[in-house]
């Protein structure tokens, strides 16, 4: 009786292990902007599984770094925010990028000021109708 009580915890563990780093563990995130057409996201599971999000150029209205306040320290992380369909000034939404890896100031600001070079190009680029 103890064996199959062993059994069954041992096996638990790991179907909850595989579970884990199938769809939560992160190993790698990365972001690829191209001014004409968007913004895509990735990110790499230590299982392999790979998830990306790509959001259109027509809907990014700023990266900017953003700020959060967590266990009394303050948390810094890249941000998009996503242009408002009905309300061309205001902001839909927030996508918080770099969640899993979170990188220091130093790099999310260097990972910002390449943002902002391309979001540039774009606002100064002849609009072709």
């Amino acid at each position: 009786q103890n064996s199959v009580v062993l059994s069954a915890a041992i096996l638990i563990t790991l179907i909850g292990l595989i579970v884990y780093l199938h769809f939560v563990k992160i190993d790698q995130e990365s972001l690829l902007v191209i001014g004409s057409l968007g913004i895509q996201v990735t990110s790499s599971y230590a299982s392999g599984k790979e998830s990306t999000t790509f959001i259109e150029m027509g809907q990014v209205k700023d990266v900017v770094i953003n700020e959060a306040i967590h266990m009394q320290k303050v948390i810094y992380y890249l941000c998009i925010l996503i242009r408002d369909p009905e309300d061309p000034q205001g902001v839909s939404e927030v996508v918080p990028l770099f969640q899993s890896s979170k990188p220091r100031l130093d790099c999310l600001i260097e990972v910002y000021k390449s943002c902002q070079e391309i979001l540039e190009q774009r606002k100064t680029a002849p609009q072709s109708s």
